[in-house]
């Protein structure tokens, strides 16, 4: 094929991501600035000029340009601060730079869009083809040129581009990299202690896992509800996998939660559910799937999460009820090996989908009568704490039970800091949990109990006695 052929081609379009649209070609760019290895990827095997969108034609060169310079990517802001002294530089048509500051704003509303795995999936393949069919073209040419031994060279070179190709982080090479804050995605949890900044800053991020650990009885299942019903609130996809309730029962605390209506009264108040749902349109999409116990294992749910993805749902954040009792892939003599590669495969499932995922671990007896339920406390397994990224217990005694107050413990935290212990109001008939108040807690100290108790008993003597 000669040059001019290849250029009639490009022309033609069959090069260019015009086939897929405008709205495709925008999520591309948007992979680029959120995935810096994915990023890394596409840099080998793909043009600025595949866009047929002149503002994403020039935002990919401005990216790539830095990347070229610096061997790391800009953040968003740093792009941005970048097209602004061009443009007063070079100055620009004002009907372009409105086309880039609303693509940008579009970006800024929906910062992860669901099908963006899907996106970039395509266009990396798409990129890897079009490598590869120019490298065919070049052999051909070698091969008529007798210069075998670089068609080898050559198609050795195009088998191997867009793959993660890095050798790691050359300490003085990349020392701009070292400086250029990294864009961590998160799902919150809904309570501020534990998304603030210092904490979990935002929430459980992207390949993360995340572990409750509690004795039984005491309300894992309904923390992983509370984590899903704040997922969803905030437009979230979440796929919540049980092992031991039912569909519909994991439904109805998702109800609860969401309504504010108790669990037990629901029924009742069925057309208020349904009015709510309706005035609440902005909410994400929940899947609930049930496997009974000791049936699914990460492979099982690892098949049903590529069938959502084919049927269009992209999770956002996946809910386990609960990791202990799954089946692990394979089996040894003792159980402390197998629930540690369950937990080894989950991490390995949050990373390779790029999703967060809440689960929950059974405490040992030591935890049922602990203050705080710390690392020690996970059951049979230490080694789960091993492989989580954040682990939260959660205590109360059976006094603390009935007032509906727990302490939750941040055991461990690789996003931020740990060793925190905050009391709690549990509400099991909504699955929702809060922080308590200054007020609150003063009012749940023993000794103000006992002195309020013996001012009754003084009270009361005393108005036996007047009578």
């Amino acid at each position: 094929m000669s040059a001019e052929q290849q250029e009639l081609i490009m022309k033609s379009g069959v090069s260019y991501f015009q086939q897929y649209g405008k709205p495709f070609q925008e999520k591309i760019f948007q992979g680029l600035v959120t995935d810096k290895d994915w990023a890394a990827q596409m840099y080998e095997v793909m043009k600025p000029d595949y866009f047929d969108v002149k503002y994403l034609q020039y935002l990919t060169e401005t990216y790539f340009t830095y990347f070229e310079k610096y061997r790391c990517f800009p953040t968003m802001g740093l792009v941005i601060s970048m097209i602004k002294d061009d443009f007063k530089a070079s100055g620009v048509d004002g009907v372009f730079r409105d086309q880039i500051i609303g693509f940008i704003q579009r970006m800024k509303m929906n910062p992860n869009p669901e099908d963006l795995p899907y996106v970039k999936d395509k266009a990396l393949d798409f990129c890897k083809r079009q490598a590869f069919k120019e490298a065919l073209t070049q052999a051909v040419e070698l091969v008529q040129s007798d210069k075998f031994e670089s068609v080898v060279t050559l198609m050795r070179k195009a088998v191997s581009v867009g793959m993660p190709s890095s050798i790691g982080h050359d300490f003085f090479e990349d020392l701009e990299a070292r400086f250029v804050e990294s864009q961590r995605v998160t799902v919150a949890t809904g309570m501020k202690q534990l998304d603030q900044k210092e904490v979990l800053d935002g929430g459980l991020g992207r390949g993360e896992l995340g572990v409750v650990v509690a004795p039984t009885g005491v309300g894992k299942s309904h923390w992983l509800v509370a984590m899903g019903a704040e997922a969803l609130k905030r437009g979230k996809t979440v796929v919540h996998y049980t092992f031991e309730l039912s569909e519909t029962q994991v439904g109805k605390r998702y109800d609860a939660n969401l309504t504010n209506i108790p669990c037990s009264d629901l029924i009742d108040n069925k057309e208020k559910v349904k009015q709510y749902y309706k005035e609440n349109e902005d909410f994400g999409n929940l899947i609930i799937k049930y496997y009974p116990t000791r049936t699914a294992s990460v492979m099982t749910l690892r098949n049903h999460l590529d069938k959502l993805k084919m049927a269009g749902h992209w999770p956002s954040l996946v809910i386990i009820d609960y990791a202990d009792v799954m089946r692990s892939s394979k089996q040894y003599d003792a159980l402390r090996h197998e629930l540690m590669l369950i937990y080894e495969e989950l991490r390995q499932l949050s990373g390779d989908f790029g999703i967060p995922i809440w689960t929950a671990s059974q405490s040992n007896k030591a935890g049922a009568g602990s203050d705080i339920v710390g690392l020690e406390n996970m059951g049979e397994a230490y080694g789960k704490a091993q492989v989580s990224d954040f682990v939260i217990g959660i205590s109360r005694k059976p006094e603390e039970k009935a007032a509906g107050v727990a302490r939750i413990f941040v055991a461990k935290n690789r996003a931020g800091m740990d060793g925190l212990t905050f009391p709690i109001k549990i509400d099991t008939s909504r699955s929702k949990f809060r922080v308590l108040a200054e007020h609150e807690i003063a009012d749940l100290d023993p000794k103000k109990a006992l002195n309020e108790a013996w001012k009754q008993v003084k009270k009361t003597k005393g108005e036996m006695e007047n009578e």
